[in-house]
């Protein structure tokens, strides 16, 4: 552990009186009103859009950048606006190719100390900054019609998981989740059957709940199908 972390702990743990716990939480409440008061107002006046998640460690030109630039790009020629993390990396690739085929491109940016830092093709009245995640997190849940993952890592898997857990415990309804790269997620696949679902900790209709592909056609096509059956339209 660094000294600067040391520090942050120590401060963390050090003991309050009554009145600084009170206006610390209060403070902190106010904040996270502001963050959703600003989300619910923008995301509202939107429309119909799908989220893609994914490492914002990915470089451009890497396979994967590629075909979110692809996903993104018919996932907005078939009518749905593309909500990202905002950052770097495969949230780039995404609003870059909504942002070319002249669609709605919105990036939900998180304040880091590093990494993240908006990304030039978010549209400008749709980007908007947090500082708590699970504000964020709300944001993507409620404003999504469909869910694309993409090879990343905690954060992706993180958003991914959230959004299966809600639609296990029925807190959200039944919408289309792909992952994307079959080599990249079998793994955690195979873990999940052989482990999670041979100890009975998940059923095994919750498997359904998501889709693997490997191209843009599918992703965007198991999406735009899934509405299509269904003749379902967004309530916001």
């Amino acid at each position: 552990m660094q000294p600067e972390d040391i520090e942050k702990l120590q401060q963390s743990i050090q003991p309050k009186n009554w009145s600084e716990t009170i206006s610390y939480d209060t403070w902190e409440i106010l904040k996270v009103i502001s963050e959703m008061v600003e989300g619910f107002e923008k995301l509202s006046r939107i429309g119909p859009c799908v989220s893609i998640f994914g490492s914002a460690r990915t470089r451009d030109g890497h396979p994967y950048y590629k075909l979110t630039e692809e996903i993104a790009y018919l996932m907005t020629k078939a009518g749905f606006g593309i909500i990202t993390g905002g950052g770097p990396g495969i949230m780039e690739a995404a609003n870059k190719g909504a942002h070319f085929a002249g669609g709605k491109s919105v990036g939900l940016n998180i304040n880091l100390p590093f990494e993240q830092s908006p990304n030039p093709f978010i549209d400008r009245n749709k980007l908007i900054n947090f500082n708590f995640f699970y504000v964020r997190k709300t944001m993507f849940m409620r404003y999504s019609m469909g869910f694309i993952a993409l090879p990343g890592g905690f954060g992706t898997l993180d958003e991914l998981t959230e959004a299966i857990t809600l639609i296990q415990t029925h807190k959200l309804v039944n919408f289309p989740i792909v992952l994307v790269g079959r080599k990249y997620w079998q793994g955690l696949i195979d873990w999940i059957k052989s482990t999670v679902l041979e100890e009975n900790n998940i059923a095994a209709i919750d498997l359904d709940i998501f889709k693997v592909v490997d191209t843009a056609e599918e992703a965007v096509g198991h999406i735009t199908e899934f509405y299509k059956t269904y003749a379902l339209k967004p309530n916001f």
